[in-house]
């Protein structure tokens, strides 16, 4: 995906997508923004606090196996990103978050996140 807009930075560099990816973490930061964004609709900043919580943590869970088993940068958030789209919210994970079941698991992160984000900035 080819943005004008500047990949916001991000708000948790000890923690989150950011924190976890170590070493990577640079490098992962505009692609995994990019990309997540492209799958999900949501815009970067709904996608920068999806990185930057504690379900950002768990998305660079995903993409390092896949990194660790020699796939590019590119290649293993591409796969993570497929992984969560590919798994729909349920009746507890839709209880407990109020995110409409059925929708996919990214998709419904992305958009739980910018909420709680957006609340905590009122």
């Amino acid at each position: 995906m080819t943005t004008t807009q500047p990949i916001p930075a991000t708000r948790n560099d000890a923690w989150g997508f950011y924190g976890t990816m170590n070493e990577h973490a640079d490098a992962a930061w505009p692609i995994a923004m990019t990309t997540i964004s492209q799958a999900t609709g949501q815009t970067l900043e709904a996608v920068r606090a999806f990185l930057d919580s504690r379900h950002g943590r768990h998305f660079a869970d995903e993409v390092l196996p896949h990194l660790h088993a020699g796939q590019t940068l590119h290649d293993a958030i591409d796969a993570a990103t497929r992984q969560w789209m590919g798994w729909t919210i349920g009746r507890q994970t839709s209880k407990d978050y109020g995110i409409p079941r059925g929708l996919p698991y990214l998709t419904g992160f992305v958009i739980h996140c910018a909420i709680a984000d957006e609340s905590l900035a009122a």
